[in-house]
């Protein structure tokens, strides 16, 4: 076989790195406190041991105990991998076992471990393996995986995942091996012989585990048989091991004990038609392995037998007691059970019986002697056969010892349902001729440098590897597995990092080989390895390896007879020894060798290159395998030679290579080129020593000093060979045998080049390997040439490929593509000797591929065209190794061309890819899958943003970017600025930071921590201030945030006005002045009378401090929550005594404080923002040990459901604090439970509520004693968790409660008020705003029932359920056969309200009318008629406009007109009227404007309250009659409703009326009107300013609840309402506040906001100006939301596509990040924007960069770069003694950038400046690539100016710059021409190219005038008579006009063209 043979010689490669190993874990584990090292702890102190023997017993035990540990240590590395990008370094990881401790620890190349964590388990452990788990997401079908370490011991399973969760899983089964694979864990149970019952019924032996919580379920196998659907079944094949498992792709290895055979199977999901065919029971009893009877005919007893015995119990014949019967038993149960067991794995009885519960399974899983299986028991392990045998010896009667289950009639048993399957994909042929092959010790995946992959197992018995090929088929779902080589090996490992494996021969030498192609032997220093003695490589022959491949044997027989004459030195004796004698006698030879040094014994453990050698002495080594390659060049090279070659050639290049690039002693990095091409050329033919050339190229660079000097004497006969071995060129030799002339080197030393054009020796030699494919390599080196200079990094390298290319490009007689590379580097080229050295003929045996064309593809020009908007031929690029030409001209075509599609479905308009099948091949198909979806969406966006979007997903950056040649990137730095002015706001992190907006990235960035992340925490990292005295801590006001607050209200201190109101946590001033006649035992009850008025307000305060710190705080998990006191003490002036309400001389109600307790906890919870961590265990921590703090509990946990955190706590708290009947608790716990889970009609929470609601229960359940309140707030958690949904049960229960009559006898007779309307309001918000489409209700007539319930009737009968209950009236209340309105009316009006809200149903509404006449007017209570009229009012939504006038509109005709005094009217029933439907009127006017803040609204409610407010003042007549309660009522109502209005704003004017009422303390200012008062100032600064009211409709639901217009009298009162709901107005509110923070300092600051809103009925598109931090407006209002300039750079956020980006930043913090603009300074600086440095400068240009100074550049920017660019390159300094126009230049360049803020054009507009420099001052540059840049840049330049000034300001360089840079070129390029004419002509003649000096300038010229390469058309152009005529025959050249027209005096001859053209100035162009 050709490959071996090639390999003949015995190259040799040296290992580097070599370092002695010693796994981290065993020297960690001696310093560790483990099991064992604590066992001897415990046992010093007993005394007994101290006498003489027992001190020796112990330590002889403990060395014991040590050797077994030692022995039981096992390890495995793997390659470290950091969640971050490739450039990470490399590092390895180690999972080491002993004893009972498991250490995982991560090395760093420089071999330094650290532990990363070390867990230490209970038993010993068995085996710990890195495994991943995928658990499933909730709510999208993607897969997270988690990363786990998993320790298997006897009995159960400890998985530890990095995120720091850890299970514990119980094994149902002893467990003989365990493998990771990509779904989970795979176990193997252990066989004992016990359990092979009768033939066919073998038990499972694979199971899986799919996540440490999940159950343990068989896999299934499907074989390849004949006809697949039958052979699915268990896995249950005693006689198959597992030998190896792997994850990508997903296989597993497995091998059969009885055939001796290996089989691979592929691991997947099972398939539901595969999972039910498992689990169909056939009753057929004979035959497949599946059920073998029906479950129904076994005895009911032995179906549920669940057995928890330890898998421990021995073998169940052993444990027999001797008995006649017994094998008998044995075999009976046996029969049955396993019956009952295998016809699926273990239809395992879910039973919910006493016997064993699912607790008591757990919890015994725990203890070490039982192995409970997951829940219900083992028999679906059938560890049933182990059990102990006395319950055998009782046969199958149920005896009292025997473990059989009480519950007989359980459940039927239900089988596990698999989960994996295998599929077997290929098996080893049946060994026949040979003696059975042993197991597998290995088996590993490998590839080789072609990209072949194999699947080798390692047969130690035969000392054998079995490398298997495999393939993926086409849409890779399959593996395919081809053919078997078997390759001699005593041990092998892979190394994936290099494609090879490495391995080790029986005879101790170490080999390397890439798939089944042996490269090498490795030779490791310091370690004699056998490969010296004689036996060297002879071994190979015998090898089976040439057996099974067989190429054809092209030129074996020829080199064989060479290598004999080349063997290097060290081997040469051993040549004329008889082969077989040798083999003979290596053998003990070897075994000499052994005996000598250490050799090597097994190898292990391979992480990317490196591995460790096991030695025979014990010890270990570390080595690393050489890579292919260093240079970045050559391995590019190589790819692109692997890419287009045949695999076999492919192949022996890359081994060739591989053997002289990695020789011991081999070449420094830096020869590393010159020794790729000699290697290269070699192949090819040529004779490297005799190409003038080659042959200095190892004289560039220094080399080691021996080499260097061997090489000085070249005709040194026996150091000669040596050398050649060590320069690889003992190849050029083997290919070369005419070269073997022995006066050779002479001739070549003294040949000069000139001498003799084509010396004999230079014949090419054609039976070279690569000789047939050079014109294709030439391509394929070609087009790296070009990608290289694509790079600015990369493109010094293209220097040292152009001479190979040169060379080739002559050789194949490619004249074109030789001038293509003289122009790029004339200086280099015209050096070399033009002479090609191949005849004709010899071209003419080459294959010459299709897409070999005589025109050279050149991607500048392809670019180029592009930007002058010509058609060009797509470009050839090469797969996976051109990747910046393929980016850069596709990007070209989409931005340049404005082809949307060039980058999904027209790739190859622009692109064509090559393949190795020599032909075009031209579709990118991985990108057609692509583009569908895309397609419409590109259509509405430019092509700056497609393309920027494009790059991103292609993975291009900055960094990228920044080495893209400078022209060539022009248009992309355009693009990018473009998308920088007016980015997107959803785009991703990585394009954001491609366009250089920081504020958006890190905008983009928090919105992705926050996808990967459940809840991060605020993103404002801004610490609230630490208060300065203790006492500020207490008052639970601190967390507000003050830089934001400080920013919307900077100009007065209002928010601490509000912590003074609102704060409860000290002492009240009490001043009374005693009066003379008042004795000092009165003075005292008047103090305390004083102060109980005083705690009325100070107790009503928690409900708007909740408000006012809503969501601000962040809990401590590791802290209670801080809750400030409620303190009702007062102090009195002047003596500051302390006044006290319980010194016992006034009477002071009882539980006056049980309530504002409560508040005051929910005050307190609800400062925990929705966004914190907060878990179960937390809120339980914070439970009081008081029982008088029980109350603040409740509320606290009211508080958590409002926030949504209480959805975290344990069923079984909630459980807990229910069942001990507190009834503060229940209230807040139920009304807390339904808001978390608001609207989901959760089915446990609806169960949790029926329980305390009678009407829900069945009529016959027990009565239970629930007090009322605790059923109020059932009833509206009904509603909450309800909301919307149109239940109809839920609505036909509550429709009847709201009229409930009191009894059965003496129940339900207090309070019922609240009970009715809580029902009324839960019935609203079930059906809230469904209007009249109630689906499935007309027949319970909703809205009759209702209005009957609001204006009184006869009472309807009780439905059925409910008459059970009302059998026995009332003992108390006697209401008759009517319905009692007072009681039901409220309730009925709210849910009319609710059910119709917004739906403008007018019939609805006039129901709701106030009566006309003065007589129905006396009928209805005044506070109904308010209700009645806010009903209206919200049912005709849209006809509440913000004017008194339409107040006043709501009152009826007959009170507005004027009165005859004649007639009888009441004037006090009139001005209740009056006032109490105004008040309506003004809360219906509150929720339309709820948290707009709409000024007409404002304006209007402000006049009303102020009108109250004199009447009230008025002691006259109004006030008498309306009475003064019922003022404050209205009172109260409106001042409700002007904070509902300016909610969130802090408007000074409300917090003046707040203050107001808070100072009134006397007279009838209850603690009901003190609430109202200060829930106002609450939703006024609703958290802290940052939160406002929405008027969605289940806000607006919640906001009836909460401001519900009865306020309690006293602090005990609930009657009408109950309290703990006022707190339901937090559901209405929302974040809607942006705070613009500077992504530099990271502070908030002031921006300019436009928000344009959408256009409504009531007013057309509008765009207000509004200066952030601000609130915005409701979302669904608005158009978009803009962050204007100047100062900031420009944002817009689109909202009428969607609104979920800018909703999610509100929610999270509403944090805007924002980026000031250059030479701008923030509104809080500079409010006026005078200082600004542009402001000076506006007035002209030129001034501006004169007044520019360079000290002034911090201020324009923040860019370090920019900076020091400035203080070094700006600035005159003494080392600078540069003239001062280039720092005015510099300086001018830097003021242009920063000004126009495009900093990262500077290193273009320098590169501009240096090209053109160095032009004009003749130094020609020595590549003309600058030139090239220009021209592009120029183009580009045309091009804008070219479709008209209307875009020009969109281009980068807008200045006078380019033009004058332009023009210098011109004018140095003309100045040439005009001396240098001559020089043209006879290049475009053909004549030759010119002396090296003008050779540059020549090029410069072609290159920048984009002249063709004009070898064979100068005879079209010459001798053209007019002008007309050249441009005709010009036309197909395509050479641009302007550049046609200089070439005009040179073409039209000497004749016409000193005139020039007339009329044309040359200058015009």
């Amino acid at each position: 076989m050709s490959e071996v043979v090639y390999e003949e010689t015995a190259t040799m490669i040296a290992a580097g790195e070599l370092q002695s190993f010693v796994p981290f874990g065993r020297q960690h584990c001696r310093n560790h406190p483990n099991a064992f090292n604590l066992q001897l702890r415990e046992l010093q102190p007993a005394s007994e041991l101290w006498s003489s023997d027992g001190a020796a017993g112990l330590v002889g035990s403990l060395q014991e105990v040590s050797l077994q540990e030692r022995e039981r240590e096992c390890w495995r590395l793997r390659k470290g991998c950091k969640g971050v990008r490739e450039e990470e370094v490399e590092f390895e990881e180690e999972l080491y076992a002993a004893g009972t401790v498991v250490v995982w620890s991560q090395g760093s190349r420089t071999g330094a471990s650290t532990v990363y964590k070390a867990f230490t388990v209970d038993g010993p452990v068995q085996q710990a393996l890195w495994c991943n788990f995928a658990v499933p997401q909730d709510k999208k079908d993607e897969e997270e995986v988690e990363q786990t370490v998993c320790i298997i011991q006897s009995s159960c399973v400890n998985v530890h995942t990095v995120t720091g969760k850890d299970f514990i899983a119980p094994l149902p089964f002893q467990v003989s091996n365990v493998w990771a694979t990509k779904f989970g864990l795979l176990l193997e149970r252990k066989n004992t012989d016990a359990q092979l019952g009768p033939p066919g019924e073998s038990l499972p032996t694979v199971f899986s585990m799919l996540h440490p919580l999940d159950e343990i379920a068989p896999v299934v196998c499907k074989l390849a048989g004949l006809f697949e659907g039958s052979r699915v079944q268990y896995a249950s094949d005693a006689t198959m091991k597992m030998v190896f498992s792997c994850s990508q792709p997903s296989v597993v290895v497995s091998y059969d004990t009885v055939q001796g055979t290996h089989s691979v199977w592929a691991l997947r999901r099972v398939t539901q038609d595969e999972r039910s065919t498992v689990l169909r029971c056939s009753t057929d009893p004979v035959g497949t392995p599946l059920g073998l009877m029906a479950p129904g005919l076994l005895p009911s007893h032995l179906r549920n037998i669940s057995r928890l015995d330890s898998p421990g119990g021995g073998g169940t014949g052993a444990s027999c007691p001797g008995g006649a019967g017994s094998p008998l038993h044995y075999n009976a149960l046996h029969g049955h059970q396993s019956r009952v067991v295998t016809s699926s794995p273990g239809f395992h009885s879910r039973l919910h019986s006493p016997s064993i519960s699912n607790m008591a399974a757990l919890s015994r899983a725990h203890s070490p002697g039982m192995a409970a299986p997951s829940f219900s028991g083992a028999s679906r392990f059938n560890t049933s056969l182990q059990s102990p045998a006395p319950r055998l010896h009782h046969g199958l009667l149920p005896s009292p010892n025997s473990t059989i289950n009480d519950t007989v009639l359980a459940p039927e048993a239900e089988p596990i349902v698999p989960d994996l399957c295998m599929e077997q994909l290929w098996s080893e042929a049946a060994g026949g001729h040979r003696e059975m092959s042993s197991q597998a010790s290995k088996v590993f995946l490998t590839s080789d440098l072609c990209e072949n992959h194999y699947l080798c197992f390692l047969v130690e018995s035969h000392q054998q590897l079995r490398c298997v090929k495999f393939i993926e088929s086409n849409n890779t779902s399959q593996l395919i597995f081809t053919s078997v080589t078997t390759v001699s090996a005593k041990d092998a490992e892979p190394l994936e990092s290099i494609d090879a494996m490495l391995v080790l021969e029986a005879c101790g030498s170490l080999v390397l080989y890439t798939g089944v192609t042996r490269v090498s032997k490795v030779f490791v220093p310091g370690l004699l390895s056998p490969s010296f003695n004689l036996t060297s490589h002879l071994p190979l022959r015998s090898t089976p390896a040439e057996k099974v491949s067989t190429p054809a044997n092209a030129g074996s027989r020829h080199l064989q007879r060479l290598d004999e004459a080349v063997m290097p030195s060290p081997v040469t004796e051993a040549r004329g020894l008889n082969i077989k004698q040798q083999q003979e006698g290596s053998f003990l030879e070897d075994f000499t060798f052994q005996q000598a040094t250490p050799s090597i014994h097994a190898l292990r453990d391979p992480v990317c290159s490196r591995l460790t050698l096991e030695l025979s002495s014990g010890s270990m080594l570390r080595i690393s395998i050489p890579e292919i390659a260093t240079s970045e060049l050559v391995r590019k090279c190589l790819q692109a030679i692997r890419f287009i070659l045949p695999k076999e050639a492919a192949m022996k290049v890359l081994v060739k290579w591989y053997n002289i690039y990695n020789a011991p002693g081999g070449p420094s990095p830096h020869a590393e080129w010159n020794l790729f091409v000699t290697c290269f050329m070699t192949l090819m033919g040529y004779n490297t020593e005799r190409l003038p050339w080659t042959r200095n190229l190892h004289f560039e660079v220094p080399l080691s000093p021996v080499i260097a000097a061997k090489k000085a004497r070249p005709s040194d006969g026996g150091t000669e060979e040596d050398l050649d071995y060590l320069l690889g060129s003992h190849y050029h030799r083997q290919m070369n045998p005419q070269s073997l002339c022995p006066d050779n080197p002479v001739t070549t030393e003294t040949m000069s080049p000139s001498s003799d054009p084509r010396p004999a020796s230079l014949k090419m030699d054609m039976a070279a390997p690569l000789f047939p494919h050079v014109p294709a390599l030439f391509y394929v080196l070609h087009l790296v040439y070009e990608e290289l200079q694509l790079d600015e990094l990369q493109r010094a390298r293209a220097s040292s490929l152009v001479c190979l290319l040169q060379q080739l490009a002559r050789d194949l007689q490619l004249d074109q593509y030789v001038d293509l590379y003289w122009r790029d580097y004339p200086s280099l080229i015209s050096g070399f000797p033009e002479t090609s050295i191949m005849d004709p003929a010899v071209i003419g045996q080459m294959q010459r591929p299709a897409f070999l064309r005589a025109e050279p593809p050149c991607v500048l020009s392809w670019l180029s065209g592009c930007l002058r908007g010509e058609e060009s031929p797509p470009f050839p690029c090469l797969p996976d190794i051109c990747q910046r030409t393929r980016l850069l001209v596709l990007s070209y075509a989409l931005y340049i061309r404005g082809d949307e599609n060039a980058t999904s479905t027209q790739v190859s308009k622009y692109l064509t890819k090559l393949s190795a099948g020599q032909k075009y091949c031209t579709s990118e198909p991985h990108h057609r899958s692509r583009c569908s979806g895309e397609q419409e969406k590109s259509s509405r966006e430019s092509l700056a943003e497609q393309l920027v979007v494009w790059l991103t997903s292609e993975g291009f950056t900055l960094k990228d970017l920044d080495s893209v040649p400078f022209g060539v990137a022009l248009p992309i730095r355009e693009a990018i600025y473009r998308c920088r002015e007016q980015p997107c706001s959803d785009w991703s992190e990585e394009v954001c930071l491609l366009i250089g907006r920081q504020d958006l990235t890190k905008q983009a960035h928090k919105m992705t921590l926050a996808k990967t992340k459940a809840s991060v925490g605020s993103g404002l990292s801004l610490e609230p201030p630490a208060a300065s005295e203790a006492d500020e801590e207490e008052d639970g006001m601190s967390d507000i945030i003050q830089e934001v607050t400080g920013l919307i209200w900077s100009q007065d201190l209002r928010v601490q006005e509000v912590r003074r109101l609102l704060q409860s946590s000290r002492p009240v001033r009490v001043s009374v002045v005693q009066l003379p006649e008042v004795s000092d035992h009165e003075y005292i009850e008047e103090k305390e009378n004083k102060l109980l008025q005083l705690c009325q307000r100070t107790m009503s305060l928690p409900v708007g401090r909740g408000l006012f710190t809503l969501f601000s705080y962040q809990p401590v998990p590791t802290e209670p929550l801080p809750v400030p006191k409620l303190n009702l003490t007062g102090r009195a002036p002047p003596r500051n005594t302390t006044v006290d309400l319980n010194s016992g001389n006034i009477d002071v109600p009882p539980n006056m404080t049980s309530w504002p307790s409560f508040h005051n906890g929910v005050a307190a919870g609800l400062k925990i923002a929705p966004a914190s961590q907060v878990d179960s265990a937390w809120i339980a921590y914070n439970k009081p040990k008081s029982p008088e703090l029980a109350n603040e509990y409740a509320g606290f946990l009211m508080a958590l459901g409002l926030n949504g955190h209480l959805t975290k706590l344990a069923t079984l708290n909630i459980h807990d604090y229910l069942t001990k009947g507190h009834e503060m608790t229940s209230i807040g716990l139920l009304l807390g439970v339904s808001s978390a889970k608001l609207g989901t009609m959760d089915m446990s929470i609806t169960r949790l509520l029926s329980i305390h609601i009678p009407a829900l229960l069945p009529p016959t359940s027990t009565e239970l004693d629930v007090p009322h309140n605790v059923q109020v707030a059932a009833v509206i958690g009904v509603g909450l968790v309800y909301q919307g949904t149109g239940h109809r049960h839920n609505a036909e229960v509550l429709l009847s409660e709201i009229g409930r009559p009191p009894g059965p006898e003496m129940e339900y007779c207090t309070d019922r008020e609240s009970y009715s309307l809580a029902a009324g309001l839960a019935l609203g918000m079930v059906c809230l705003g469904h209007g009249s489409n109630l689906i499935g209700m007309t027949d319970l007539n909703v809205p009759e029932q209702l209005y009957q319930y609001m204006v009184g009737g006869h009472r309807r009968a009780q439905a059925g359920a409910s008459r059970e209950r009302h059998k026995s009236p009332s003992y108390q209340i006697k209401e008759g056969d009517t319905i009692n309105v007072d009681v039901t009316c409220p309730g009925a009006t709210l849910a009319l309200a609710m059910i119709y809200l917004k739906t403008n149903n007018r019939s609805i509404a006039d129901w709701l009318k106030p009566p006309d006449t003065w007589f129905l007017l006396d009928f209805i209570k005044p506070e109904f008629l308010l209700l009645r009229t806010l009903a209206r009012c919200i049912i005709m939504w849209d006809e509440i406009l913000p004017n008194t006038e339409w107040v006043k509109s709501n009152i009826p005709q007959i009170m507005r007109g004027t009165f005859n005094p004649s007639e009888d009217i009441n004037m006090e029933t009139m001005a209740q009227a009056q006032d109490y439907i105004t008040a309506g009127a003004c809360m219906a006017l509150g929720l339309r404007f709820a948290g707009s803040a709409n000024s007409d609204a404002f304006d209007c409610l402000y006049e009303l309250a102020r009108t109250f407010m004199k009447i009230m003042s008025f002691a006259g007549t109004a006030a008498a009659q309306t009475g003064y309660y019922n003022l404050q009522t209205g009172l109260s109502m409106v001042l409700l409703a002007i904070a509902m209005v300016m909610s969130g704003t802090g408007n000074l004017k409300v917090l003046q009326l707040c203050r107001f009422f808070h100072r009134r303390t006397g007279g009838e200012m209850n603690y009901g009107f003190h609430m109202a008062h200060h829930m106002a100032l609450g939703l006024l600064f609703l958290g802290g300013g940052g939160y406002t009211l929405s008027t969605s409709d289940s806000a607006i639901a919640a906001l009836l609840c909460a401001l519900y217009p009865h306020f309690p009298a006293h602090s005990t009162d609930n009657r009408y309402h109950l309290q703990a709901l006022r707190h339901l107005a937090v559901l209405a509110a929302e974040p809607r506040l942006l705070v613009p923070v500077d992504v530099d300092s990271l502070k908030p600051c002031y921006a300019l906001l436009e928000v344009t809103y959408q256009e409504t009925k009531w007013y057309k598109e509008t765009t207000v100006e509004l200066m952030a931090p601000t609130m915005l407006p409701e979302l669904h209002l608005l158009k978009r939301v803009k962050v204007k300039g100047p100062r900031y750079w420009e944002l817009c956020v689109d909202l009428s596509r969607e609104t979920q980006h800018l909703q999610s930043i509100l929610s999270r913090d509403g944090v805007l990040y924002v980026k000031l603009r250059a030479g701008q300074l923030p509104y809080k600086d500079d409010p006026q924007g005078w200082k600004s440095l542009l402001a000076s400068s506006v007035n002209q240009r030129a001034s501006g960069v004169r007044a520019f100074k360079p000290e002034a550049i911090s201020t324009f920017t923040s860019e370090p770069a920019l900076v020091s660019f400035a203080e070094f390159f700006c600035k005159t300094s003494e080392e600078l003694q540069q003239r001062d126009d280039t720092l005015v230049l510099f300086s001018a360049m830097l003021y242009e950038c920063v000004t126009q803020e495009c900093p990262e054009m500077l290193p273009t507009y320098i590169a501009i400046e240096q090209a053109v420099g160095a032009l004009r001052r003749g130094g020609a540059p020595p590549q003309t690539f600058p030139l090239w840049q220009m021209r592009l840049v120029v183009e580009l330049w045309d091009g804008r100016v070219r479709r008209g000034a209307a875009n020009h300001h969109d281009a980068l360089m807008t200045s006078e710059f380019l033009p004058v840079m332009k023009n210098m070129v011109d004018v140095a390029l003309d100045r040439w021409l005009a001396d240098n004419s001559s020089v043209l002509r006879s290049y475009m003649r053909g004549e030759g190219l010119p002396m090296a000096a003008r050779s540059v300038m020549l090029a410069s010229f072609l290159v920048y005038r984009s002249i063709p390469s004009l070898t064979n058309t100068h005879t079209t152009l010459e001798g053209c008579s007019s002008l007309g005529d050249l441009l005709c025959r010009s036309a197909r050249l395509r050479i641009p006009l302007r550049d046609l027209l200089r070439l005009v005096p040179v073409l039209l001859g000497s004749t016409s063209g000193t005139h020039g053209v007339p009329g044309l100035p040359l200058q015009a162009f």
